[in-house]
């Protein structure tokens, strides 16, 4: 156990509720053991007898907008079977926070408030990338248009996210092919891409943002969709969320984000890996 981790953050947590309390938000808390997870191709929920422990509360903050909040963020424990390394853990915790009536370019603007607020030496200077100039780039072809999964995920990993480290700071990757966004907004110019982008502070994934889908047929058709590709991988299948899908229509036009915390008290605290900012392994 670190006592100065446990220091940092407590400061870092203060900071955090002390940005969104001045900007007139709500903090919110949502079930953590839940009985339909948020249904993503690569992302496994961990059992908790009858239910999961979540892997996001993002369902749950999407109901509170349709139900007429419109600023809201909340500050939780998430989890995710089978990540563990130096910047995974099965337990981690998370940042989220929605904006009605904003899209995916305003909650950047806001993640990029919020972190200066937390971090002191937060560089001023952050790099836009868009996923199909970042892939010409540095792994010779354009997955807009084209998306082959398996090469996609290789690609960024091998790749992309090897590029971003060594370009350093902060980098928005932005504007991704609609196959890797199942909860975001077609662009209104093209509509193969999604309204999402991912920030990489010295190739460390951080957050991930979207212009959120409020379209209740297309949003449970990119779930059934995602259930037959979990299906095909061999992966356990959840149900869909009745009550999610009627939420979205009452849902206005927003924009949200999810922030690994711990990742970012690793990035301030400029520590190796995970187990250095976790005081309890």
């Amino acid at each position: 156990m670190s006592i100065d981790s446990i220091k940092l953050r407590d400061a870092l947590m203060r900071r955090i509720r002390a940005f969104f309390y001045e900007r007139g938000f709500y903090e919110v808390e949502t079930p953590i053991r839940v009985e339909n997870p948020c249904m993503e191709l690569n992302i496994d929920a961990e059992p908790s007898g009858k239910y999961y422990l979540r892997t996001s509360p993002e369902l749950f903050h999407k109901k509170l907008l349709g139900a007429g909040f419109e600023k809201i963020f909340e500050i939780g424990k998430c989890f995710r079977r089978g990540e563990l390394g130096p910047l995974h853990h099965p337990e981690y915790t998370m940042l989220e926070w929605y904006r009605s009536n904003a899209d995916y370019i305003d909650i950047l603007a806001d993640t990029k408030a919020l972190v200066c607020a937390a971090w002191e030496a937060c560089p001023t200077d952050w790099k836009k990338l868009s996923v199909s100039d970042a892939f010409k780039e540095f792994a010779g072809w354009d997955p807009v248009g084209r998306y082959d999964e398996a090469l996609f995920d290789i690609d960024l990993v091998e790749k992309v996210e090897p590029a971003l480290k060594n370009i350093g700071g902060p980098v928005v990757l932005i504007d991704y092919p609609i196959e890797v966004a199942a909860l975001s907004r077609r662009k209104a110019d093209n509509p193969l891409m999604a309204e999402r982008w991912e920030l990489y502070i010295d190739g460390i994934e951080l957050a991930n943002a979207y212009s959120e889908l409020t379209d209740p047929v297309e949003q449970r058709r990119r779930f059934e969709e995602c259930a037959a590709g979990r299906t095909a991988l061999g992966k356990e299948t959840y149900s869909i969320d009745e009550s999610f899908i009627q939420a979205l229509e009452n849902m206005p036009p927003a924009g949200g984000v999810a922030l690994g915390v711990d990742r970012l008290l690793m990035i301030i605290d400029a520590a190796d890996s995970l187990d250095a900012v976790l005081p309890f392994r």
